[in-house]
This record gives structure tokens, C-alpha cells and sequence, in this order.
């Protein structure tokens, strides 16, 4: 049996976004049914963008608080 860890939680930082409505009711479609809320997968969507940039940037754009 594995041995119990306390999860450590990442600090963060509330930040207000406008999505238009055809972007939420899809991130909304695709999370349906999983265990993912639209928080989740924003910041995946955003790391995965970044990490994207950052490599077709030589590096660039990556940890930016832009």
C-alpha cells in the first residue's frame, strides 16, 4: 500500500477573463462527464500554449506573467 502524501496545492491568483460564450459551451461539452472543471483545463490549455510558444520561440515566452 502506498504511503499517504498531503497533496501540496500551488499557490494562486484570481484572474478575470471574458470567454465568448461558443468557447465556454464547448470547453464545457469536452469536460462533460469527466472528473475536470473548466478552471482545470483552462490552466492545461494555457500551459500547453505556452510550452508550444516557448518551443517555436527558441524558448521565449515561457513563465512570463504577461
Amino acid at each position: 500500500m502506498d504511503k499517504f502524501r498531503i497533496p501540496v496545492v500551488p499557490p494562486t491568483t484570481n484572474k478575470s477573463i471574458r470567454f465568448p460564450n461558443n468557447v465556454i459551451d464547448e470547453v464545457n461539452m469536452a469536460i462533460e462527464g469527466k472528473e475536470c472543471t473548466f478552471t482545470a483545463f483552462v490552466v492545461e490549455a494555457v500551459r500547453v500554449a505556452l510550452k508550444s510558444l516557448g518551443e517555436s520561440e527558441g524558448g521565449q515566452g515561457q513563465g512570463s506573467d504577461s
